[in-house]
């Protein structure tokens, strides 16, 4: 019989990344943690905000990600921003550092999941928006919300 799959569980998520980049691929991590900073994270105490990845020496690194102490740790309780190792196969790891060295193309961490008790990161390849861009997302974004507001009076209606 074959085991279930649990949904993964969305522990944090950069909410900017999609507004300010266009992202044109994603890859899966794993991810190198200490004890307590997994069940910090366990908790939600994670924030991705202003973080970054980084490929150096044939490693990829998360830089700028800030996991809250643990409430029950103690005196060796982890460092809340340290550089942390992400895991990829090395393939994919070149291919990451030759998008990553292409003008304009980052790599930005979208998501912290669990994905059947492991921790991983979301990782996508993004070109980052001019202003008029940001504009017209949010014109489109009005649009497709005034559209609704519309459908459902007429529903309520009829």
């Amino acid at each position: 019989m074959a085991k279930k799959e649990k949904p993964e569980k969305i522990i944090c998520q950069n909410k900017t990344a999609r507004i300010n980049y266009f992202i044109e691929d994603t890859y899966e991590a794993g991810i190198v943690l200490a004890g307590t900073e997994v069940k910090a994270l366990r908790d939600g105490k994670g924030n991705l905000k202003d973080s970054y990845v980084a490929v150096k020496d044939e490693e990829i690194y998360l830089y700028g990600m800030h996991i809250g102490p643990y409430s029950h740790g103690n005196i060796s309780n982890h460092e809340p921003e340290r550089v942390r190792k992400l895991l990829m196969h090395k393939r994919e790891i070149r291919r990451l550092y030759g998008k990553s060295r292409e003008k304009g193309f980052t790599l930005i961490p979208l998501k912290v999941y669990f994905n059947n008790s492991r921790i991983k990161v979301e990782i996508g390849v993004g070109r980052g928006k001019k202003l008029y861009d940001k504009r017209e997302d949010i014109k489109l974004k009005e649009d497709r919300r005034a559209m609704e507001r519309g459908l459902r009076s007429r529903s309520r209606e009829g």
